[in-house]
């Protein structure tokens, strides 16, 4: 087992209502801006680097109060002094070049702070209510490829001029231009998805998912930036819930799921998975969702981080050792757990770093270690 540098810690701000999970269970968090300031501030003290805005302008998904991503990232980072904060946008809501300057006028606020999410979008009614054109699957990503093009060119190059099927420049020169690009992110499952990642993303962002699956995402994405001469990192959402004993954490889980809203849930999972098997290939984000999976944001049980800090800690490090490189967090109780796993998981999880990069042949337990080998034994021409 090896590992090249260390795993990268992000959380969900919860800039919407309802919590993290679609529940009626207690969830002592709250999209109130103080609050999520206070989270902010404790998450940068405990060892998380990033946080990442949700985009969402009208009620779903039991988020009936929404506050905008980008203002709102810009909050948390003028309140914070290291933390990056990642703004979920949408293409169709934007002009790229209008983005690019506020994202260029925002790195200058924060120290190159800022990074952006950019999503290609599953929620159509959302984006036909509020009167923009909602292209079919693949053409979305192909939106989506344009926006960062532009944001990039008019980043980096005076005088830019694009002429696309969705964005167009002409002879632009922005000052100032960002010293340090922001980042860019991007989900989704489907090959184009992964075919756009591969061209121009910085960052993929994958569903929960087994360590089997993480491994099988982080290869093909892989092949796919390899085939442009270029490298990606990855990151992989994950819901976690951890307690003094496996068996508290797992009565948690259970109680989250037998308490869900069941309406709003199925509500959901009917429009993301329309959309996920949208694709030419079936093979969306959400195509195979289940009822328990679609209880958190992008399947986040499935990533299986419930369990005692040492459990948690050394699944965490598995999912290192496939290739991913940032754990994206939800969160019960959102400031209570961040800190608490800042304090008790995070910790843990650089001592198997350290101990893995003295040269240590560490064991994780049998079946961390057999599933670690198993995804990353190469695959046979």
């Amino acid at each position: 087992m090896s590992l090249h540098e260390p795993l990268k810690f992000a959380y969900w701000v919860p800039n919407v209502s309802g919590g993290l999970v679609v529940s009626t269970i207690e969830q002592r968090t709250s999209h109130d801006p103080a609050y999520n300031v206070e989270v902010a501030r404790a998450a940068e003290r405990v060892g998380f680097e990033y946080a990442l805005t949700q985009v969402r302008y009208l009620a779903s998904y039991g988020a009936d109060a929404q506050h905008e991503s980008t203002s709102f990232s810009l909050a948390l980072l003028l309140a914070t002094e290291r933390l990056k904060v990642i703004a979920a946008v949408h293409p169709f809501f934007w002009h790229p070049g209008v983005l690019a300057k506020f994202a260029a006028t925002a790195q200058e606020l924060t120290n190159d702070r800022l990074a952006l999410n950019v999503v290609s979008g599953w929620f159509k009614n959302e984006a036909t209510q509020l009167g923009v054109t909602w292209h079919e699957h693949d053409d979305r990503y192909r939106q989506s490829e344009e926006f960062i093009e532009l944001l990039r060119g008019v980043w980096s190059e005076d005088g830019y001029s694009q002429s696309g099927e969705f964005f167009n420049a002409s002879d632009i020169t922005f000052r100032p231009q960002p010293k340090v690009a922001p980042e860019l992110f991007q989900g989704g499952n489907s090959t184009a998805a992964q075919a756009m990642a591969g061209r121009v993303s910085d960052w993929y962002f994958m569903n929960g998912k087994s360590i089997a699956d993480a491994a099988a995402g982080v290869r093909e994405v892989s092949a796919q930036a390899a085939l442009n001469g270029r490298s990606i990192r990855f990151g992989i959402n994950g819901f976690a819930v951890v307690r003094d004993t496996r068996a508290e954490a797992e009565a948690v889980l259970e109680e989250i799921i037998a308490k869900a809203d069941r309406v709003k849930v199925e509500g959901f999972g009917a429009a993301v998975q329309e959309a996920g098997n949208a694709t030419k290939d079936g093979k969306g984000m959400w195509a195979d969702s289940e009822f328990r999976d679609l209880v958190q944001y992008n399947d986040g049980f499935r990533t299986g981080l419930v369990g005692t800090p040492d459990e948690v800690a050394r699944r965490v490090l598995a999912y290192r050792l496939v290739g991913v490189d940032l754990l994206l967090l939800g969160f019960l109780h959102v400031k209570e757990e961040v800190e608490a796993f800042g304090e008790l998981v995070i910790p843990r999880v650089r001592e198997l770093e350290a101990r893995l990069a003295a040269g240590e042949d560490l064991q994780l337990g049998a079946e961390l270690d057999a599933a670690v080998a198993a995804a990353t034994t190469p695959v046979p021409a």
